[in-house]
C-alpha cells in the first residue's frame, strides 16, 4: 500500500514548541560558576531555583521550568565543549560510577564534542536508559518492587528520600512527565527526527546525572549504606533467536533500500543509515536502540494510514495517549472496531508473529522493554538479536518499497532473506513454548533405555525383581487407548503391531508439534488451556529427571555395594515402575501435542462442558504433580505410583470413549 511522504515531523505542534522553542526564548547568558563549586560538585540549589511553580496549587510549572532551564543547559554544554577528555574523565568520571555504565557516559561526553544530530540522540536514549536503571538501584536502597515506569520512579518519595524533592522536580522537567519535555519517551517511541532534538539538554542530563552521583555519595556516607547493582538480563538460548540470514551484500542493499522504501520517513532517514552503519562496526546494541523507534515510527506511519486516523502519527498531548507498539498490535482499536495494521501484515503473517516474538511475549526477549529501562549490557549485547531486528527491519522495508522495487524484492541476495520471512512462526508464544517443552521432555524420557541398570543374572539376587502384575496390567491398557487416538495421528506413524514403541516416538511428536496453530490474538480459553497443558508437560519431565537421576545414583550404589536391605527394595520398586512409567509419559505427551493441535476447538464448547474439560487436564495435572512428588529423592513411593496410575489411565480412556476431547471437536 502507498504511505504517504509528506510528513515533515511527528511532533505535535505543543510538543515541537516545548522541545525545540521554548528552552531557546530566554537568551541571557548563564555563568557556569553559578551552579558549579571549584572542585567540580554541582549547586544543586542554584538548580532547582530554575524549577517553577503554579500559584494556584504549587504543582509544578513545566512551561516556566523548561524556559528558566534553557539558558542553564547551554551554559553547560558550552562548558563541557571547553574541556578537554582528560578534564572530563579526572573531573567527573568517578561521579558515574554509581550507574554501572560509567563507559557510556564518558561516550556522551565524546558526542557533545561532536554535536551530530543523529549520535546525540543516540547518546540520549542511551544516557536515559542507564540512568532509569541506576535510580531503580537506588530506590531499592529504601523500598521493594521497583517501579516499571519512569514517571512512577521519579515520583516516588523513596528516591525523594535520598536526593531530595526538589532535585528529583529538575529531572521530571526533563524527563518522565508528559507535561515537561519527556526527552526519554519522545526519542524511544520514535517521535523525534535527529534535527529536532537540542544538544544541550543531552549536555545537562549528563551534569544532572554527575550530581546525583554526588548527592548519593553523600547519603550512603551518612547512612552506611552500599548500592547493590541489579544483575543485566542474559538472553539464554540465542540459536532460538536466529531466523534470519544476513550478510555484507544484503547489508549495502539495505542501505539503498532505506532510500527508496516508503516505510522511511524521509527526516528519520539519518537513524536508519547510522543504525546499518553500527551493525557493520559490530555496534550491536547501537543499531537495534537506532532501530527500534523507527520500526515504531513505521508502524505508526501504517497505523494510522490503514486505521484512517492521520492525527494519531503525532506525539500525544500529556492528556492523551501515545500511540506506541502495545496498541498497534493490538487485535481491535479503542473504539473496538478491527485494527487493520495486523491485517496489512498478515501477507506474509511473520510481521505480527516475529514482533509479538521479539516485543511482547513475556517469554521472549523483549528487547525494547529491557533496552529503553536499562536491563541489558550494552557492551556485551548479543550480535544473534541485533541480526534479527535488522533482519527483520530490511523484509518490512522491502515490503513496503515502490513498485519499481519489485526486481529488488526479487533479488538473489534479498530472496533467501524474503523466504525466511515468510516461513517465520511464532518461537516465544506460550503455544510455541508448549511445544517446545513438550519435545524437550520426549528427549529425555528417551535416555531411560540407556540408564545403567542391574544385569539379569545379578538382579535376581535383589528379592522380589521378577515381575509386576500390576506394572504389566498398566501397560496392557495403553495400547488400547492408542488405538483410540490413532484417527487423529499421521496415518504413516502408527502400527498395529506394536502401538507402544511405534506410535509413542519422538517421531511422531515432532510431526504433530510441526503443525502450524495460530498464534495471534489466541481467546482466554484457548491460553487457560495451554497454561495446564504446559504445566503437565513441565512435571512429566520433572519425573523424567528425577527417574535418571535416582536410577544412576541407585545403579551405582548397588555396584559399590552401599545399599541396605530396605534400599535394595527401594531399587527393586523403581526398576519395576520405570517399565510402565516410560509409556504411560509417552501417552500423555502424546495427549498433550494432539490436544495442542486441535486447541483452538476449545471455543466450540458450551461454559459447562468447557469447565468440565478443565476439570479433566487439572485432574491429569494432578496426577503428575503427585508422580513428581512419589519419585523424588525424599519420598521414593514407587508403588503408590502404581494405583496412581491405574486411576488416572481408566480417566483418560473415559474421556476418550466419550469423545469429549479437544480433537474430538476438530475433525
Amino acid at each position: 500500500m502507498a504511505l504517504p511522504d509528506s510528513v515533515t515531523t511527528c511532533l505535535s505542534q505543543p510538543v515541537h514548541y516545548a522541545i525545540c522553542k521554548l528552552g531557546f526564548e530566554k537568551k541571557d547568558a548563564y555563568d557556569i560558576n553559578n551552579i558549579l563549586s571549584g572542585d567540580g560538585k554541582v549547586c544543586w540549589q542554584a538548580v532547582t531555583e530554575h524549577v517553577c511553580y503554579l500559584e494556584s496549587d504549587q504543582s509544578m510549572d513545566y512551561i516556566n521550568s523548561i524556559r528558566s532551564l534553557g539558558p542553564v543547559c547551554e551554559s553547560v554544554n558550552l562548558y563541557f565543549k571547553s574541556l578537554t577528555k582528560e578534564q572530563f574523565v579526572i573531573q567527573y568520571a568517578s561521579w558515574f560510577h554509581w550507574t554501572n555504565c560509567t563507559e557510556v557516559f564518558l561516550e556522551v561526553f565524546d558526542v557533545l564534542q561532536d554535536t551530530q544530530a543523529t549520535e546525540v540522540a543516540l547518546g540520549l536514549m542511551k544516557l536515559t536508559s542507564c540512568l532509569e536503571r541506576a535510580l531503580g538501584d537506588v530506590y531499592l536502597l529504601k523500598g521493594n518492587d521497583c517501579p516499571f515506569l519512569l514517571r512512577d520512579l521519579l515520583a516516588s518519595e523513596q528516591l525523594a528520600d535520598v536526593f531530595g524533592q526538589a532535585v528529583m522536580n529538575v529531572l521530571r522537567v526533563f524527563i518522565g512527565s508528559p507535561h515537561g519535555l519527556n526527552l526519554r519517551n519522545v526519542l524511544w517511541h520514535g517521535f523525534a527526527s535527529p534535527q529536532e532534538i537540542p544538544a544541550k539538554y543531552c549536555a545537562m542530563l549528563l551534569f544532572l546525572t554527575a550530581g546525583l552521583g554526588q548527592l548519593l555519595q553523600t547519603y550512603l556516607l551518612q547512612t552506611r549504606g552500599v548500592l547493590v547493582h541489579r544483575p543485566y538480563v542474559i538472553f539464554m538460548s540465542l540459536e532460538e533467536l536466529d531466523a534470519f540470514p544476513l550478510n555484507n551484500e544484503i547489508l549495502s542493499i539495505a542501505e539503498e533500500l532505506v532510500k527508496l522504501s516508503s516505510f522511511v520517513l524521509k527526516m528519520m532517514l539519518p537513524f536508519w543509515i547510522a543504525a546499518l552503519r553500527a551493525f557493520k562496526q559490530s555496534r550491536y546494541a547501537d543499531s537495534v536502540i537506532l532501530l527500534l523507534p523507527q520500526l515504531e515510527v513505521g508502524l505508526r506511519l501504517l497505523f494510522t494510514t490503514t486505521n484512517k486516523c492521520p492525527n494519531r502519527l503525532l506525539t500525544a498531548e500529556s492528556s492523551a495517549l501515545y500511540t506506541t507498539f502495545d496498541e498497534m498490535l493490538r487485535k481491535h482499536l479503542d473504539n473496538e472496531e478491527v485494527n487493520q495494521l495486523p491485517v496489512v501484515l498478515e501477507e506474509p503473517a511473520m510481521e505480527s508473529d516475529f514482533l509479538w516474538d521479539f516485543l511482547n511475549h513475556q517469554e521472549g526477549p523483549r528487547i525494547r522493554d529491557r533496552l529503553s529501562h536499562g536491563e541489558i549490557n550494552l557492551e556485551t549485547f548479543p550480535r544473534e538479536v541485533a541480526n534479527q531486528i535488522v533482519g527483520f527491519a530490511i523484509t518490512i522495508l522491502c515490503r513496503f518499497s515502490d513498485g519499481d522495487m519489485f526486481s529488488l524484492k526479487e533479488h538473489m541476495v534479498i530472496k533467501p532473506l524474503m523466504n525466511c520471512a515468510s516461513c517465520y512462526q511464532s518461537r516465544f508464544h506460550p503455544i510455541s513454548r508448549l511445544k517446545k517443552q513438550v519435545l524437550e521432555c520426549m528427549r529425555s524420557i528417551h535416555l531411560w533405555p540407556e540408564l545403567p541398570t542391574v544385569p539379569e543374572e545379578q538382579g535376581q539376587k535383589i528379592k522380589g525383581l521378577e515381575g509386576n502384575a500390576e506394572a504389566d496390567s498398566l501397560i496392557s491398557m495403553i495400547p488400547e487407548i492408542v488405538s483410540q487416538l490413532q484417527h487423529y495421528m499421521p496415518q504413516n506413524c502408527c502400527s498395529s503391531n506394536d502401538p507402544i514403541n511405534s506410535v509413542l516416538t519422538e517421531r511422531l511428536l515432532v510431526e504433530l508439534c510441526g503443525t502450524r496453530v495460530c498464534t495471534l490474538y489466541s481467546p482466554r480459553p484457548v491460553l487457560e488451556v495451554v497454561v495446564v497443558l504446559r504445566q503437565i508437560s513441565a512435571q512429566c519431565h520433572q519425573v523424567s529427571q528425577q527417574v535418571i537421576a535416582g536410577a544412576g545414583l541407585r545403579y551405582t550404589q548397588w555396584v559399590n555395594k552401599t545399599l541396605r536391605s530396605r534400599q535394595r527394595h527401594n531399587y527393586r520398586r523403581m526398576l519395576n515402575s520405570i517399565k510402565f512409567l516410560s509409556p504411560v509419559l509417552r501417552l500423555i505427551l502424546l495427549l498433550i501435542t494432539l490436544e495442542l493441535v486441535s486447541v483452538h476447538s476449545v471455543c466450540k464448547k458450551n461454559p459447562f462442558d468447557y469447565q468440565q474439560y478443565l476439570k479433566f487436564l487439572k485432574s491429569v495435572l494432578q496426577y503428575t504433580e503427585n508422580l513428581v512428588t512419589y519419585t523424588s529423592p525424599e519420598k521414593n513411593k514407587w508403588d503408590e505410583t502404581v494405583e496412581l496410575t491405574k486411576k488416572t489411565l481408566i480417566k483418560i480412556r473415559k474421556i476418550s470413549d466419550r469423545k469429549l476431547m479437544l480433537m474430538h471437536l476438530a475433525t
